[in-house]
């Protein structure tokens, strides 16, 4: 086994980790979004399928139009937020296994011939790139900030029009404020979300 993490690591990433609903209006630099990619690509997706594709909404234009598509709740929470992710997965990533995956490149076939099954390992592996982003984030000292909370439909129209590219989810990245911070919501205990057999 590797050596155990620091505590104050799994603090940082974890347990002291929440989700903010402002920001403070420090910037987060270009660099540092592509050192959150570069550490988040490497999580485990079943068949390297990696079908995430992430927007990092940053300029004034971009914000404006995302403000558009989200729910009034949101809408503070992306005006003061540096960074806005749009985490979204492509509809064709199986496409891309020949190169990801060159060891099978069969499995690309198989999900051709199986659109409902694509769209399940889309839809998960997509997901786990995003908490993989998160945490990512949060091991470069980000705070984070996720949301649901938009009209879909209208964020693909806006962002990936002419792609097979769905959204997925949002998520907010910055020094996140102690505003609008709720108290931490009770978690299940061991015995109740698990087993082990």
């Amino acid at each position: 086994m590797k050596p155990r993490l620091p505590d104050a690591t799994l603090d940082q990433l974890f347990r002291d980790a929440r989700s903010f609903n402002r920001w403070s209006p420090e910037p987060v630099p270009t660099a540092t979004l592509h050192e959150i990619y570069e550490l988040l690509k490497f999580g485990p997706t079943a068949t390297n399928s990696t079908p995430a594709r992430f927007v990092f909404v940053t300029s004034a234009a971009a914000k404006a139009k995302l403000l558009t598509c989200v729910s009034p709740g949101n809408v503070v929470k992306i005006e003061q937020a540096p960074v806005t992710v749009i985490v979204g997965m492509d509809e064709t990533f199986y496409e891309k296994l020949p190169a990801l995956f060159p060891h099978q490149p069969q499995v690309a076939d198989a999900f051709r011939r199986d659109p409902a099954g694509a769209a399940t390992a889309m839809f998960r592996n997509a997901t786990l790139q995003g908490a993989y982003l998160m945490l990512a984030a949060r091991s470069l000292g980000l705070d984070c900030g996720p949301m649901s909370g938009f009209d879909n439909a209208k964020l693909d129209a806006a962002f990936f029009a002419g792609t097979r590219i769905k959204s997925n989810f949002l998520c907010a990245l910055g020094a996140g404020t102690e505003e609008r911070l709720f108290p931490r919501n009770p978690r299940l205990p061991f015995d109740e979300a698990c087993r082990v057999e």
